[in-house]
């Protein structure tokens, strides 16, 4: 290169399928106007990283093309090489549920994938954790000050006896009081936070605090067959002395609780006993052709190996459920996937919204126009098996396999659901990037995209930006994640956010009326 010369970036676009009539642009910092791209078009103008260019004229109304599916027709005509942007693209009208019927499609059984496992905790109950963890849980969030201060008193007097012991986690959240407790969809917040008791990391040795006066009786928490009086404490009945006296007796139940879980042992336990949630938040127009789709090839090897995955966010599979009900392995399956649809519609009317209302600014940004363009993004990290059941908001895993496990698609109400039906672990793609994790399960941060990565050196697990610029492929990341999932559920490494101790709050889901 002479000098003075300066070297022009090679023009990089990812067309997704051979019907798409866009593509996007993959280049850090985008491209400028009159940049030649593949095919020979000119752009006509500045067109941002992760953003559509239209790669031929497109008329008025006329179908505007990605990942082979319509995402929205043209609100203009829309020339050759200009920017397609939210404001160029009308959001079609959502799959008409009534119209959809629960067919299938024929699977060919894939072979047992053998030869894998991890070292987890086995519970009494037959589920096996992958943390060896205390809870301690609060019925009402009046008490969560004291679950705090509880908490911090228990790792510095007591745990430090008990070195088998992981961490002591505060389950706090602010449902409990003040709400209608016999209100027909009350039903999810209290199922979902007793299923969180009996989250696998937990080891069935969860305890329970109630102030004594709430609308949610902390025994309502207790499955059947514990005795209350050795899992609960009481603050307004069963402490005297103060509120020293309240953390004392907190701390001699926690210390029964510490010795128990400081005898378990892992031990070497099949795929099958994993339960894997996969969730994505700060997306952009690269998760669901990189980091979407390496979480989907990982999925699809947790399943053949006899694992079971969990996805969620239902107005993030809304415009997409065309496309999963052929994977619904019964009639049955495909009935309550409609359902689900059905429910979470209706909610969204009754609160006079819909689900155009489900990307952020953040999403926009990083290219994705409407809520039809997340969704056929959000659904590769379900990868290709069989969706085997679905479950209602909060419910526990029944079957292992592919399971769709209903939930807002807030990051944060998203994992507290998860780990209500009993996720081990979860597997987190972003494009934006966050630092969302969970204090009960570990969370695998995958990117979308490289400069993420390395911009978030230390708080990213897994770059999957490298499938974008060609050095690795699909199933190589998809490979790399489902040992890093092996390694992680083993205790032989941690997550980014494990390390920096990032944990963030559990948000119950409360339909029902608040008093």
């Amino acid at each position: 290169m002479a000098n003075g010369e300066t070297m022009i970036e090679k023009a990089i676009t990812i067309k997704i399928h051979a019907d798409d009539n866009v593509a996007i642009i993959a280049n850090d910092g985008g491209l400028k106007k009159e940049t030649e791209i593949e095919g020979g078009i000119t752009l006509s103008e500045d067109i941002p990283q992760g953003h559509k260019v239209s790669l031929m004229n497109i008329e008025k109304g006329a179908n505007i093309i990605r990942y082979g599916e319509v995402i929205g027709q043209a609100a203009e005509k829309i020339l050759k090489g200009a920017w397609i942007h939210e404001d160029r693209i009308v959001l079609p009208k959502a799959p008409s549920l009534g119209e959809l019927l629960p067919t299938t499609k024929k699977y060919i059984k894939r072979p047992l994938l053998e030869g894998y496992h991890f070292e987890g905790y086995r519970n009494t109950n037959g589920t096996v954790g992958i943390k060896n963890i205390l809870g301690v849980m609060a019925s009402v969030q009046c008490i969560a000050g004291v679950v705090e201060y509880a908490v911090r008193e228990i790792k510095n007097k007591l745990l430090c006896k008990y070195p088998n012991v992981e961490d002591v986690v505060a389950i706090n959240h602010t449902y409990g009081c003040g709400v209608a407790i016999n209100a027909p969809n009350a039903a999810i917040p209290i199922r979902t936070l007793k299923n969180i008791a009996q989250n696998p990391n937990l080891g069935g040795e969860v305890l329970i605090l109630g102030l004594g006066c709430e609308k949610l009786e902390p025994q309502q928490l207790v499955l059947n067959g514990q005795l209350p009086n050795k899992t609960i404490v009481c603050l307004q009945t069963d402490c005297s002395g103060g509120f020293q006296g309240m953390i004392s007796r907190i701390l001699e139940m926690a210390e029964a609780r510490l010795e128990r879980l400081n005898n378990r042992k892992r031990e070497i336990c099949p795929v099958s006993d994993l339960v894997i949630g996969v969730q994505c938040g700060g997306s952009d127009a690269f998760s669901g052709i990189t980091a979407n789709s390496a979480v989907g090839y990982a999925t699809d090897l947790i399943v053949q190996a006899g694992g079971t995955v969990l996805f969620s966010e239902v107005t993030e599979v809304r415009d997409a459920i065309h496309l999963l009900l052929p994977r619904a392995k019964d009639a049955t399956v495909g009935k309550a996937l409609i359902n689900e649809m059905k429910w979470y519609d209706q909610y969204l009317e009754a609160g006079q919204s819909d689900r155009s209302a489900n990307p952020t600014p953040g999403n926009k940004q990083g290219g994705l126009s409407n809520i039809l363009e997340k969704a056929l993004g959000s659904i590769a990290k379900s990868g290709n098996s069989p969706i085997v059941d679905v479950l209602s908001h909060g419910e526990v895993v029944r079957k292992k396999g592919l399971n769709f496990a209903a939930t807002p698609a807030s990051d944060f109400i998203c994992g507290t659901q998860q780990l209500a039906s009993g996720i081990n672990l979860q597997v987190f793609t972003t494009g934006r990037g966050t630092p969302y994790s969970l204090s009960m399960a570990p969370v695998i941060k995958v990117s979308s995209r490289k400069e993420l990565s390395e911009r978030w050196f230390d708080l990213i697990d897994l770059d999957a930006g490298r499938i974008a610029t060609g050095e690795a492929s699909i199933e190589e990341i998809g490979l790399e994640l489902f040992k890093m999932i092996l390694d992680i559920a083993s205790g032989r490494s941690k997550t980014a956010s494990d390390k920096l101790g990032l944990k963030n709050d559990l948000v119950v889901f409360n339909p029902a009326p608040v008093t």
